[in-house]
């Protein structure tokens, strides 16, 4: 352990204190403050900050997500930041109401109790806390799963609501030569454990809005849109929604039983799937879905999304693809809110 420091967090006025030996961002995470962030390894910008007071330095990271100009103006990632004093920080991407309502990050056990196939391609893990109580999250959280035999780990969101009843279900695609994914083939086995550690994410439904609610998704990006619908079927929420589900052909859907049943719970709520290569005859004429890119059918669709709340989910080309698509239509970047999945296994 090295030297403690004290970390404030401007405008919202929150104090942490942070080891030398760990990052600025996982002390906040340790505390319950649940500060933007993406990818936690310097990739992806959502933690990019500036260093107003103090002396700290940074880990590895890419330029794409903090460039050389920035670094010299003093802007940093927290998710790199080692303090090495008394530090003032000015947040830049930051909610509130979310930093304040952080559960604190831990790592629990776990034990595998089902696998099966969703799709083809699409797999559920069940998981039960060993502990009960071991971990508490926020609807649309995520967690780190540790790969069995090595210190090496892979981001799944929580599909459903919370763990009072101590069950962690996750929606995974299997990608082939996925160092996790692949487990779901054949390796992995009920009763076998796993650790997992969070919370971790910003991407849960802002209550105190009443903007109509639009869901774009694809693959297994799911999860989390899943675990938001049903918090609104438990809670009796009446705002208006509709999911765009993006998938590839018919045999990529998957939950089209369980999303016609939120419908019938949530009367305001639709639910379209948007297929981009096959579909079946009259599949657009009778109602049952839309042909195309999600993003496309996004915009051909909806004329007026400035008065919405948007919520993302799904692979970064999607997201990418996304993000100006959104400004264009002129929604408010306060009115966004991504979870981009990130897919390791074509590295590997």
């Amino acid at each position: 352990m090295g030297e403690t420091h004290k970390v404030r967090f401007e405008p919202v006025g929150i104090d942490i204190e942070v080891d030398e030996d760990e990052t600025v961002l996982n002390a906040a995470f340790r505390q319950g403050v649940m500060l933007m962030h993406g990818c936690k390894e310097g990739q992806c910008s959502a933690c990019k900050s500036f260093l107003l007071d103090g002396d700290l330095q940074m880990a590895r990271y890419s330029t794409f997500a903090l460039a050389d100009y920035e670094s010299e103006e003093g802007y940093v990632l927290l998710c790199r930041s080692h303090a090495y004093s008394d530090l003032e920080v000015e947040l830049i991407n930051y909610d509130e109401d979310m930093i304040r309502s952080g559960l604190p990050v831990v790592t629990a056990r776990t034990e595998t109790v089902l696998i099966t196939e969703l799709t083809h391609d699409i797999s559920l893990l069940r998981l039960r806390l060993v502990e009960s109580g071991g971990l508490r999250f926020h609807p649309g959280q995520y967690v780190d799963i540790t790969i069995p035999g090595s210190e090496e780990h892979r981001s799944f969101s929580m599909a459903n609501v919370s763990a009072t009843d101590g069950v962690l279900d996750f929606i995974i695609k299997r990608y082939p030569g996925g160092k996790f994914s692949g487990l779901l083939e054949d390796s992995l086995q009920p009763g076998d454990p796993l650790d997992v550690t969070g919370p971790y994410g910003a991407f849960t439904l802002r209550v105190s809005s009443d903007r109509r609610l639009v869901f774009v998704g694809g693959g297994a990006g799911m999860a989390p849109i899943l675990s938001l619908l049903r918090q609104m079927v438990e809670s009796g929420n009446e705002r208006e929604a509709v999911y765009y589900y993006g998938a590839r052909t018919e045999k990529d859907l998957l939950l089209l039983e369980e999303m016609a049943g939120i419908a019938e719970k949530l009367p305001k709520f639709s639910f379209m799937p948007c297929l981009s290569e096959t579909w079946p005859d009259n599949w657009a004429e009778d109602g049952r879905g839309e042909t195309g890119l999600v993003t496309a059918v996004l915009e051909r669709r909806e004329s007026d999304l400035a008065e919405c709340d948007v919520y993302l989910c799904g692979p970064p080309p999607m997201i990418d693809a996304a993000m100006p698509l959104l400004a264009a239509m002129g929604v408010p970047e306060s009115q966004i809110f991504y979870d981009k999945f990130t897919i390791t296994a074509a590295a590997e």
